[in-house]
């Protein structure tokens, strides 16, 4: 049996963190358990979600690309850098509910997973607002960017992002009802 090569169009996704990268990465998760959240402004939040082996709660700290409001509910669209293996995107994906902490508010949100073309307009618009902090990202993950935003566009639409909504729609019509 002969070993896959690499597709060379995929990109390369960063290792997950060892050691003292590992510590440090979990250090936002210790803080929003200690009640320290609105030190992360909204930048931040920690998403609590089920494991879809164990089904016990599991907790990650996710930066916020886009936080808006959607039909009326509050929404935080967040992105897997590690792409679509990392273990809390799995289990969003088998489990879409799940609770955020964003500052010292807990929110049930469920979660939706964004299309490849949104998620590229996602990240021009991230790109362009945080224009240094993009150009780290897409090259940690393996993305080489022209700075553009066509460039941008291109490398968020192979990231998996995923908007996680809170609460229940208003109620503003009856729903309709179901064809025969």
């Amino acid at each position: 049996m002969t070993p896959q090569l690499p597709d060379p169009a995929e990109p390369r996704r960063p290792p997950l963190p060892t050691g003292r990268r590992r510590t440090v990465a979990r250090l936002p998760s210790h803080l929003f358990r200690m009640g320290l959240g609105p030190l992360f402004r909204g930048r931040l939040l920690l998403l609590v979600h089920t494991g879809r082996v164990s089904g016990l709660a599991r907790r990650t700290t996710i930066e916020v690309v886009e936080s808006a409001e959607t039909d009326g509910r509050r929404c935080w669209t967040v992105a897997s850098g590690f792409g679509p293996g990392a273990d809390w995107y799995r289990n969003l994906v088998r489990t879409p509910q799940a609770t955020v902490q964003v500052g010292r508010r807990f929110h049930v949100v469920t979660a939706q997973f964004v299309p490849a073309e949104e998620g590229g307009e996602l990240m021009a618009r991230y790109a362009a607002r945080h224009p240094a902090l993009a150009r780290r990202l897409c090259a940690c993950l393996g993305y080489g960017p022209d700075g553009s935003a066509d460039g941008y566009r291109r490398a968020g639409e192979s990231i998996p992002f995923v908007r996680l909504i809170a609460g229940s729609p208003r109620a503003e019509s009856p729903p309709a009802s179901r064809p025969r």
